[in-house]
């Protein structure tokens, strides 16, 4: 529990030892779509890799938010469920304000926004089991 007594679970690294950030981005992405947790939140050096990673599991709505305006809309416009957050470009205090601006902002739900997360939805249905094109 935090301060905030906001429940978790840590799926994070638990030593100094380097570790693969895909492993622990796959396994909160996944807990997530499977509807384990209604939200995750990531971290790893930038950000970028752990984006990456989660919003390759159907059904995640990954944010990179480095600001709480960025937090905000990414709950209101994209419903988004999983935060990530770059370790190595945001302060601890500007961190702490974007993850309580993103825990409570809810997603209002309304049409315009629910038919752009409908379409984003479609292309993930059209790829979903295609391979990637690196």
């Amino acid at each position: 529990m935090t301060s905030e007594q906001i429940p978790f679970e840590d799926f994070g690294v638990t030593s100094p030892d380097p570790v693969d950030y895909p492993d622990v981005g796959f396994r909160v992405a996944e807990a997530v779509a499977q509807g384990k947790f209604e939200r995750g939140i990531l971290i790893c050096g930038s950000g970028i890799g752990m984006s990456i990673t989660a919003n390759k599991v159907p059904g995640i709505r990954a944010a990179l938010c480095g600001d709480t305006f960025c937090a905000k809309y990414s709950r209101i416009h994209n419903n988004s469920n999983i935060l990530v957050l770059g370790e190595r470009v945001i302060g601890v205090s500007i961190a702490l304000d974007v993850v309580r601006t993103w825990i409570a902002t809810e997603y209002p739900g309304e049409e315009r926004h629910a038919r752009r997360i409908e379409k984003i939805s479609e292309i993930e249905k059209k790829f979903n089991g295609g391979g990637s094109r690196d």
